[in-house]
């Protein structure tokens, strides 16, 4: 009874937290390397994520690049056109991969 009663007070509590002033996010530009397909890239992957996202996942095989896309195309939805799928792939592991294919 008593965890239910604290988890109701913070849920209620926090309905009515208010701040006085500006909030600011910082803003970071994470620039994507030239190369062939960048702007598949941009089209399809920015509308969802910064690219900062994307770089986090480090130097991966072209069959990682690969099952991500499909990934965020089937399990998250994204409008991704089956057409530009290997386009991304292929970005991503020409610029951001490790030289493996798997």
């Amino acid at each position: 009874m008593k965890k239910i009663l604290l988890i109701t007070s913070l849920l209620v509590g926090s309905a009515f937290a208010q701040v006085n002033g500006k909030i600011e996010v910082p803003y970071i530009d994470y620039k994507l390397k030239d190369g062939k397909n960048k702007e598949v890239v941009e089209a399809n992957c920015f509308m969802c994520h910064s690219f900062g996202y994307m770089e986090n996942q480090g130097a991966q095989s072209r069959d990682f690049w690969y099952k991500k896309v499909m990934k965020m195309k089937h399990a998250f939805k994204a409008p991704i056109p089956d057409e530009d799928v290997n386009k991304i792939a292929d970005y991503m592991f020409a610029n951001y991969g490790n030289g493996k294919l798997k």
